[in-house]
């Protein structure tokens, strides 16, 4: 295993990642479930995202030169979708759906984690290092970087548990607001790349 590229790997997809920034979203989506169904849907989530996250270091660049899809073309479609969900965050339509499922896959494991950013990024990481030691060192560092989001995720579900749900739905507002600010980020990143 390469140490460094896996020390690269996690320090980079833990920024793009952003656990912290997610832990707040992550209460606000699930305030309606019971603490057994949020502590689930933390887990699925990060299983979700790292399934998606490993699958593109593995055979990301193949399926998208088969598809002829650009990374920008997939930085627009997560802004897009990001900006569906932060405008029912904003409009107070995010109680969840009878299947928590839903919540958990869409949109707290993609686009929220495992995005355009960390997808685009383990690709690159992949292609920079071909050999059996950096590889490992790839999906090494993505355990690891999911490892830590999955542990924010959950201590956040600890914390939604304590907070009124008069703050939270204020929270609500105030994070959907800021997500609807990274998904028009994603979605100019996409369109300068293209350009």
């Amino acid at each position: 295993m390469d140490w460094s590229v896996l020390g690269e790997t996690f320090v980079t997809l833990l920024v793009i990642m952003d656990p912290v920034g997610a832990a707040p979203i992550f209460i606000a989506m699930t305030r309606q479930l019971t603490p057994a169904q949020r502590q689930r849907a933390a887990l699925r989530a990060t299983a979700a995202a790292a399934g998606l996250v490993i699958g593109f270091a593995l055979i990301g660049r193949a399926l998208f030169d088969y598809l002829e899809v650009s990374v920008e073309s997939l930085s627009i479609a997560g802004g897009l979708l990001l900006l569906l969900v932060a405008l029912e965050m904003l409009r107070g339509m995010d109680e969840p759906s009878a299947d928590t499922d839903d919540v958990a896959l869409v949109p707290l494991a993609t686009p929220l984690v495992a995005g355009p950013g960390a997808i685009a990024t383990v690709i690159v990481l992949s292609e920079r290092n071909p050999e059996a030691a950096g590889r490992v060192g790839v999906i090494g560092g993505i355990v690891l970087a999911l490892l830590a989001v999955g542990l924010t995720l959950l201590v956040a579900e600890r914390v939604g548990r304590v907070l009124p749900a008069s703050l939270i739905s204020f929270l609500t507002r105030v994070f959907g607001l800021l997500l609807s600010a990274i998904a028009v980020q994603l979605v100019v990143d996409g369109v300068r790349g293209l350009v």
